[in-house]
C-alpha cells in the first residue's frame, strides 16, 4: 500500500492560522480564532462521506492523529463504519466501567423529585446501600446476572422480607435505569432472582393499632397540655400519619382547615397536590392549646430545636405500658368509620390521605370530599372526647 503524502509539520500546526488544512489521505486541522485546534478524518464509506472527530491539537499530536486516522482509514476499507465502529467500542468500554454502586446513585438522583423531601431520610436508598451494595457496589451493572441477585439477597430473603423486598424493587429500577442509559444489562434478573429464592417465609407484622373502644379512655389520659400530649391529641384527632403532623405550622391553618404541603404527605408517586385536612373543634382547641409552645411557627417544637422527634410520642405510650403505636390511630380512626359509620368507602380513603378508586376514576374527580369529610371529623372527635355527635343518618 502506498504511504499517504503528508503536507503539515508539527511547526506548520503551531504556526496556522485559524482555517482549515489538509494533512493528506482524509486528515485535516481546524484552526480557530483563538489559538486552539480540532482533527478530523474525512473518509468515505458505503459512498457517503463521513467526518469523525480525532480529538483537539491541545491533546493529539500531529504524529498521533496520522496514526488514529490510518486506524479508522483501515476499519473503511473492510467495509465498516468507523464512526458507528467507534461508537460501539465506547460502548464496550462503558460497559465495564459502570458499576452497580455508580449506576445505583444516578437513578437515586433521578427520581428524587419523586421522593418525600427529595429522598433525604434516606428510606429508598438504604435497602440496597445495606443488603446489595457491599456485595455487588464493584461489579460492573451489565455482569449482574440473577446468580449474584440471589446469593446478595438470600441472607435476608426469608428473615428481613420487607426489607429484601423492597431491595429487589429497587434493583429493578436500577437495572432499567441502567438500560435506559444503554447498557447492556438483564431487565429479567430480578424476576429470576425471586424465582430462585422461592416464596418468602417472612410474616409481615403489622403495626400495633389501639381498639377504637379504647381510644377515648387513652384520650382522656392525655389532659395534661405538655407538648406530647397535645401532639397525641391532635394526631388521633385528625388520623394524619406523624411525619405530617410533627411538622405543622400555624401558616398551613386557615380557619378550620389545616393543608399539608404536597412534600409533607408520603412519598409515593403521582403525589403532587396538597392534603387538606378538617379540623373539629376540639382540634381547633389544642391548635389553641399549643400556642405557649409556638417556636419558629411550629405547633409542636422539640425539646431544644426544630420539631417534635419521630419517637417521642411513640416512648410517651411505651412508658405507659401500651404495646400500641401513635401510627396505629389511623386504623383506629378507619376501624371506627367502618363499625359507627355509613361513609363511602371512597370518603374513608381520602380521610386517610390514601388514594381512592382506579386511575380512571381519579381523573374523572375533581373532588377531596372535605365537606363530608369535616361532618366524619366532628363525630370522631365526639366520640373519642366522650361528647359523641349525633351520626348523621347519610353516614
Amino acid at each position: 500500500m502506498t504511504r499517504p503524502i503528508y503536507k503539515l509539520s508539527a511547526l506548520a500546526v503551531k504556526a496556522a492560522g485559524p482555517g482549515k488544512y489538509n494533512d493528506g489521505a482524509g486528515l485535516w486541522l481546524h484552526k480557530r480564532q483563538d489559538g486552539g485546534g480540532q482533527w478530523f478524518l474525512r473518509i468515505t464509506v458505503h459512498g457517503r462521506r463521513r467526518e469523525m472527530g480525532l480529538g483537539s491539537i491541545a491533546d493529539v499530536s500531529l504524529k498521533e492523529a496520522r496514526e488514529h486516522a490510518e486506524q479508522w482509514r483501515a476499519f473503511a476499507r473492510k467495509g465498516f463504519d468507523p464512526i458507528k465502529e467507534r461508537e460501539k467500542q465506547r460502548r464496550e468500554a462503558e460497559r465495564n466501567l459502570h458499576c452497580l454502586a455508580d449506576v445505583a446513585l444516578d437513578a437515586f438522583e433521578s427520581r428524587k423529585a419523586e421522593l418525600k423531601g427529595d429522598g433525604k431520610a434516606g428510606r429508598w436508598f438504604s435497602p440496597l446501600e445495606l443488603h446489595v451494595l457491599p456485595k455487588l457496589g464493584k461489579v460492573p451493572v451489565s455482569d449482574i446476572d440473577q446468580i449474584d441477585i440471589r446469593d446478595a439477597l438470600r441472607p435476608i430473603w426469608h428473615s428481613k422480607g420487607e426489607t429484601a423486598r423492597k431491595a429487589i424493587n429497587r434493583l429493578s429500577i436500577v437495572l432499567r435505569h441502567a438500560a435506559a442509559l444503554g447498557l447492556d444489562v438483564d431487565l429479567q434478573a430480578t424476576e429470576k432472582a425471586k424465582a430462585l429464592l422461592g416464596k418468602s417465609r417472612h410474616t409481615p407484622q403489622h403495626i400495633a393499632a389501639m381498639p377504637w373502644i379504647d381510644v377515648p379512655e387513652f384520650y382522656r389520659t392525655l389532659e395534661v397540655p405538655t407538648t406530647t400530649n397535645l401532639a397525641l391529641r391532635m394526631l388521633i384527632l385528625t388520623a394524619v400519619r406523624s411525619g405530617s403532623l410533627r411538622f405543622m405550622r400555624y401558616n398551613q391553618i386557615e380557619d378550620d382547615v389545616w393543608t399539608i404541603p404536597a412534600h409533607q404527605m408520603k412519598g409515593r408517586l403521582g403525589q403532587t397536590a396538597d392534603f387538606r385536612v378538617p379540623l373539629s373543634d376540639e382540634a381547633l382547641r389544642i391548635v389553641e392549646l399549643t400556642r405557649p409552645f409556638d417556636r419558629d411557627g411550629f405547633l409542636f417544637p422539640g425539646l431544644r430545636k426544630g420539631v417534635i422527634s419521630d419517637m417521642t410520642m411513640g416512648q410517651h405510650m411505651r412508658k405507659a405500658g401500651l404495646p400500641y403505636r401513635p401510627h396505629g390511630f389511623r386504623s383506629s380512626f378507619r376501624d371506627w368509620i367502618a363499625e359507627r359509620t355509613n361513609a363511602p368507602r371512597e370518603v374513608a380513603e381520602i380521610s386517610l390521605g390514601h388514594v381512592a378508586g382506579s386511575q380512571v376514576e381519579r381523573a374523572y374527580r375533581r373532588t377531596d370530599y372535605l365537606e363530608q369529610r369535616r361532618q366524619i371529623m366532628g363525630m370522631w372527635a365526639g366520640y373519642v372526647t366522650g361528647e359523641e355527635e349525633a351520626i348523621d343518618e347519610n353516614f
